[in-house]
């Protein structure tokens, strides 16, 4: 399974696609189709943290839903102060996701 996925649609019927990195995605992924990005926190190479802040950098508002197997609290700090949807411990029920998901496709932060 990939740790990146970007996120379209409503309900269970979630449209998914999956990207190896951080920069396979941002080198074909297309922002303005995207309804939200589940993102592990820990990726090879550019990590969660880092893609979520080049992406606000650049104007692009995504809603951000975290997942994760470390216990940092620090980080998880970080990624609830910068306004992520949700952040999740692995291994966690799929009906969070699901809830978050939904949350997220709400609309962007800030809206």
């Amino acid at each position: 399974m990939n740790d990146l996925a970007v996120v379209q649609g409503r309900l269970n019927g979630f449209v998914a696609e999956g990207h190896s990195s951080a920069e396979a995605f941002l080198n074909s992924a297309d922002v303005s189709q995207i309804g939200c990005v589940v993102l592990d926190i820990h990726l090879g190479g550019m990590s969660g943290i880092a893609l979520w802040h080049r992406l606000r950098d650049t104007g692009t508002n995504l809603s951000i839903i975290f997942i994760t197997a470390v216990e940092d609290e620090a980080l998880e700090r970080e990624a609830l102060k910068a306004g992520c949807v949700a952040y999740l411990h692995k291994p966690f029920p799929a009906d969070l996701l699901i809830g978050a998901v939904n949350r997220a496709l709400e609309g962007p932060p800030g809206n």
